[in-house]
């Protein structure tokens, strides 16, 4: 169920909270007892709601970030992993994989507003998100050889892509804690704000991302996202496809005509 409140959409869940401000999506993790631990309720419904903004064409940028000022996500939920069985286990990360990756190719551009801890799982869903802006406060890790497993969200491929191999197996194989200097550093994080600031700044920088033509930045983040994992003769073409595509959309008349006449464009996503 929704609920519109002035220019806000606010939509019902049980573990987190999802609103449409103008033509931003804000997804809070809302478990902050447990300090926003990921458990299968928290998994799915961020799943619900991926799929629910993938078809909303008013939404143009995301903001994920986690209730309370303690953590963004703590992690996985430990108390509900401890008996799980191999298959089980499994299963369980294959569901927070299928749901990462599910948000990492969202064709809308996600920044991660990191407010606390982000360990383990939560680790893992900052580093799914296109952007990461962390308060000074903000401590990161994947601990989990401390307790007897290994990253089982994508930490152990996505950290190696972000940082570099050599630091990931540092922090994967010690499960140190590292602060957001360090962070920030080593390349795991955009930038670093005031813990007071860091939902305000990832605002910021979603109604910026938001301003420019939506086609244009889901077609740029098409273009990264696949162009990693392709060599650069075959991402280059990548690239010229797409670049060439967007000159059938009304956005490019509409951005270039705007330039020429020197005035703010004003795009449509058509």
């Amino acid at each position: 169920m929704s609920i519109t409140k002035g220019d806000k959409t606010i939509m019902d869940f049980n573990s987190i909270n999802y609103v449409v401000e103008e033509n931003i999506a804000i997804i809070t993790i809302n478990r902050p007892k447990f300090l926003n631990a990921l458990n299968t309720e928290v998994l799915k419904e961020l799943s619900d709601a991926v799929d629910i903004i993938a078809a909303d064409t008013a939404v143009r940028a995301v903001i994920v970030t986690g209730a309370g000022e303690k953590a963004f996500v703590a992690g996985a939920d430990i108390a509900e992993m401890q008996n799980k069985d191999v298959l089980e286990a499994r299963e369980f990360s294959s569901l927070g994989n299928k749901i990462f990756s599910k948000l990492e190719n969202l064709t809308k551009p996600v920044i991660a507003a990191v407010n606390g801890f982000a360990l383990g799982g939560g680790c893992e869903l900052a580093m799914a998100c296109d952007i990461r802006i962390a308060g000074n406060k903000v401590k990161f890790g994947q601990p989990e050889v401390g307790l007897g497993i290994m990253t089982g969200f994508g930490g152990s491929q996505r950290l190696a892509r972000l940082v570099g191999a050599g630091r990931a197996k540092e922090l994967l194989f010690t499960g140190e804690m590292i602060n957001a200097e360090r962070a920030n550093e080593i390349g795991l994080v955009n930038r670093v704000v005031d813990s007071s600031e860091v939902l305000e700044e990832a605002k910021r920088m979603a109604q910026m991302i938001a301003s420019k033509a939506p086609l244009g930045v889901s077609f740029t983040k098409k273009a990264v996202n696949e162009g990693l994992n392709l060599d650069l003769e075959r991402a280059l073409s990548l690239e010229v496809e797409l670049f060439g595509a967007l000159f059938s959309t009304k956005d490019q008349t509409v951005g270039m005509t705007a330039f020429l006449e020197k005035r703010q464009a004003v795009f449509s996503g058509e």
